[in-house]
């Protein structure tokens, strides 16, 4: 079934709720770039026919349906916590970071927030529903989650670096990305507190150690 308008209208439906604004991330499994976030506020239209979860998408369709959805939708924010908060804060204080800035990025600060997933990254004072595989289930989270896989791979493929086949890859550990990285060691726009140099001997003297004090830790990474 495709993403529907049930989540939103059961939130809308409580007198203190006006605007709701669904959010979703990408870039949190990926050992180069920054993490990506965006909140959209339903419109009142049809959305696209194919909208649904990004990953269900071919590159090509999730760019025409990112195209149709602006102009659909009655809010986009964008937020992005660069590699550099990843590996000073952790993946958990940076995710809330780039999720604040898109949400401050709407042109109307919304009632409540549906996030994908199982954990609230967000925290007050968003008031924040779970919704697990929420982005194949209500419009604004799918929307979310198309757009903000449109612009983080168009990112990271115009930041270069051929080599590693971010253009393709979009910094995720792809084959070719790790023998790029074992050869040639991590470029300007790797995480360097990330596990991954712990098996690359070459390398392993540029990791950096997260003092334990700032930020929250790493999530998983296979989000």
């Amino acid at each position: 079934m495709p993403p529907s308008y049930d989540i939103e209208h059961l939130l809308l439906s409580q007198p203190s709720i006006r605007t709701v604004a669904g959010v979703d991330e990408v870039g949190r499994g990926a050992w180069a770039g920054p993490v990506t976030v965006c909140a959209v506020v339903a419109g009142d239209g049809e959305p696209p026919a194919a909208l649904t979860d990004s990953k269900r998408l071919t590159a090509a369709r999730r760019e025409a349906v990112a195209a149709e959805l602006e102009p659909w939708a009655a809010g986009v924010g964008f937020g992005e916590a660069s590699h550099l908060e990843i590996d000073e804060l952790g993946m958990t204080e940076a995710l809330r970071r780039a999720a604040r800035r898109a949400l401050e990025a709407l042109p109307v600060r919304p009632d409540a927030v549906i996030l994908d997933g199982k954990h609230d990254y967000i925290g007050p004072p968003w008031r924040v529903r779970l919704e697990v595989r929420g982005d194949a289930a209500s419009v604004s989270v799918a929307a979310a989650s198309v757009l903000a896989k449109v612009r983080r791979d168009a990112h990271m493929a115009a930041i270069g670096f051929a080599e590693y086949g971010f253009t393709e890859s979009a910094g995720y550990p792809s084959p070719l990305h790790q023998e790029a990285l074992a050869r040639l060691g991590p470029t300007p726009h790797h995480r360097l507190s990330w596990s991954y140099l712990d098996d690359l001997p070459a390398w392993r003297h540029l990791k950096r150690h997260r003092d334990p004090a700032v930020g929250e830790g790493q999530v998983s990474l296979f989000g």
